[in-house]
């Protein structure tokens, strides 16, 4: 027996390849399908079956092409009704693949036709629970995501929830491993650890969720309570994974067409294309193709994309490090963004040295921004961090514009004088600043390092740390 998690930290989230006997399953694969199918053949093993956890509203999942490129039929479980071909399984019902056995366990709450999958080894012991999105290390699926879909209230899915876990998954032996689909860092969930796996056992003593005395209602309670407004893009999503998707090898096959400096200024003015720099923060402050916007391959890429970009049909342009270029493509299209209609060749050295219009923006350091509000006590400092990062810590007189809601935060930044903003490290203060530089805010001041450096400097007022557990 193999159990293999194949995780991906931008999304923080976990597929999985579990193989016995020449045969093999995936459960939850992301667009890219050819990992799995190169794990399969290096084993000379056969994917039987592709398990859907659940229609995924974070990530498009890899089932269709996965299904197409080996004859594994995709399993859902109870309620499910994809417009494709898929076995709906019934509660309770198995699978077997190799010496081993899966069975359906049915667990709506996060979502109705959410499902977790027991594995039991060739000895007919339970020995790991697949939970999705129903059981994460540390918390549970909100249950605020499929209000519309399944007609009923955040509280009457949490209620469902609670059932779930009560009567199908705590019941299993304490040793049972569970393997999520998801880590700290998704906003499927809001408590999640940075752990990807642990025991059940060992989740019935520390995760709040699974408190033995716990009521339905004080369930519903802790479960409902600070839940953040999930990203805009998780019902389209949804829609993709349900409905069907362009096969992940057309969409490369379109986004990796290089465009010369020229065709590219052509496809960008004639075609509402926008024009996204996937470059590090710092090297595109120090030059950029006007009006583009930067969100950094090396960071939490596709989640700031699906934040900040509502559309997954809006057509981009892409700027990239030289040799990049196809994994922009394949991050942009794991969650949905599908219509690349190219890159620029040769990268931005290329059209700087083509003699096109460039841009930059003003970037200082923490020393730098002490000795200017030593001198203007008045300047404007925005923190643009999530307004539990700021009500932790934070520069005294600093105001919270978080990047999260940017429509709302940019009122209150002036577009007619200078304005200072950092975030935590300096990734999501340049994505900011971009996106209102795109927009005709031209005196904003990019701080390098973030409240990191600025605390670091000695030089601020900083406000009584909060640890953010005791926040409410």
């Amino acid at each position: 027996m193999k159990v293999e998690q194949i995780y991906t930290g931008c999304l923080a989230q976990g597929a999985y390849y579990i193989e016995s006997e020449g045969e093999a399953v995936v459960i939850d694969p992301l667009r890219e399908v050819s990992p799995y199918l190169e794990r399969a053949g290096k084993s000379g093993a056969r994917i039987k079956y592709v398990f859907e956890t659940h229609f995924h509203a974070d990530f498009v999942s890899g089932h269709l092409d996965l299904s197409k490129k080996t004859g594994a039929p995709i399993v859902y479980g109870p309620n499910a009704n994809p417009s494709f071909e898929a076995h709906i399984a019934k509660d309770g019902e198995e699978f077997k693949v190799g010496k081993l056995t899966f069975r359906v366990l049915h667990t709506p709450g996060h979502t109705m036709e959410s499902t977790c999958y027991l594995l039991i080894d060739e000895n007919d012991k339970p020995y790991a629970l697949f939970s999705g999105d129903t059981l994460f290390i540390g918390d549970v699926g909100r249950p605020d995501l499929a209000q519309k879909a399944a007609h009923m209230t955040q509280e009457q899915l949490a209620e469902t929830l609670f059932d779930s876990l009560r009567n199908k998954v705590m019941v299993l032996p304490d040793d049972v491993i569970v393997y999520p689909a998801h880590g700290a860092g998704s906003a499927c969930g809001k408590n999640m650890s940075k752990e990807t796996f642990d025991t059940l056992g060992h989740q019935k003593q520390t995760n709040y969720a699974l408190r033995a005395n716990m009521t339905k209602a004080e369930f519903v309670k802790e479960v409902t309570t600070g839940l953040l407004p999930p990203p805009a893009y998780f019902p389209l999503n949804v829609a993709l994974n349900k409905e069907g998707y362009d096969s992940i090898d057309d969409v490369l096959k379109r986004g990796t067409h290089a465009l010369p400096p020229r065709e590219f200024e052509v496809a960008a003015n004639e075609t509402g294309a926008l024009v996204l720099d996937t470059r590090e923060a710092q090297t595109f402050a120090r030059g950029f193709v006007p009006n583009s916007i930067n969100i950094g391959i090396d960071g939490s890429f596709a989640p700031w994309v699906g934040a900040l970009i509502p559309d997954v049909k809006q057509e981009l342009l892409i700027v990239a490090d030289p040799g990049r270029e196809a994994e922009v493509v394949t991050r942009l299209a794991r969650v949905g963004y599908d219509n690349c209609l190219g890159y620029l060749a040769g990268g931005f050295e290329a059209w700087k040295n083509a003699g096109m219009e460039v841009d930059t923006i003003q970037s200082i350091d923490a020393n730098e921004l002490a000795s200017i509000v030593q001198k203007n006590p008045k300047a404007k400092v925005f923190d643009v961090r999530k307004n539990s990062e700021y009500a932790s810590e934070h520069i005294a007189n600093a105001v919270n514009t978080p990047l999260d809601f940017i429509n709302e935060s940019m009122l209150a930044i002036p577009k007619d004088e200078q304005a200072f903003v950092h975030c935590a490290g300096g990734y999501r203060s340049m994505i900011f600043t971009s996106v209102l530089r795109a927009r005709g805010y031209d005196n904003l001041v990019e701080i390098k390092g973030g409240f990191k450096a600025i605390k670091d400097s000695g030089k601020f007022e900083v406000t009584d740390y909060v640890c953010p557990t005791t926040l409410k």
